[in-house]
């Protein structure tokens, strides 16, 4: 029996607060070409998932601790739509449809979700990923964030 339990998610946020990236996996899949891919997502505030879209598969995502971002968008780059996942908002999961744009991005610290998607494991690639957005790492990213919050009237995470 796999368990979640609250320490575990301390534990997998305490390492996203120390990752470049802002952000930690913790699999329960055993590997990465497994059929199903099951895991946690700790998400700091400022993790840059860079916009993306799968081919034939669903993500699915359920809140377990924090506030986190969702947002689908259209091919230009325009927000399809979004959504607060928080005990506050009532919304504590989301399923993407395979084919659209969307990213994830963590409105408070110690945010948490549970992922499931078809697997095998598909890293992101020039076309998966959107174009019109910037790349994970680079200069641009904070501010394509803040254009993310401010069209939606977001207040910016501390």
């Amino acid at each position: 029996m796999i368990r979640i339990t609250t320490q575990l998610l301390e534990e997998v946020s305490e390492k996203a607060r120390k990752s470049e990236r802002l952000r930690m996996n913790y699999n329960f899949h055993p590997k990465l070409d497994d059929p199903v891919q099951r895991l946690l997502n700790a998400l700091e505030p400022w993790t840059y998932i860079r916009p993306h879209k799968h081919a034939g598969k669903e993500e699915s995502f359920v809140l377990l601790s924090g506030k986190v971002l969702a947002v689908c968008f259209n091919d230009d780059g325009s927000i399809m739509d979004s959504s607060i996942l928080s005990r506050e908002t009532g919304i504590l999961g989301i399923e993407f449809e395979e084919g659209i744009y969307h990213m994830l991005t963590s409105l408070e610290s110690g945010s948490v979700v549970y992922e499931i998607k078809e697997g095998p494991f598909i890293p992101h690639t020039p076309g998966t990923s959107a174009p019109w957005t910037p790349e994970e790492g680079s200069a641009g990213v904070r501010d394509y964030l803040c254009s993310v919050f401010d069209k939606l009237g977001i207040p910016y995470p501390s």
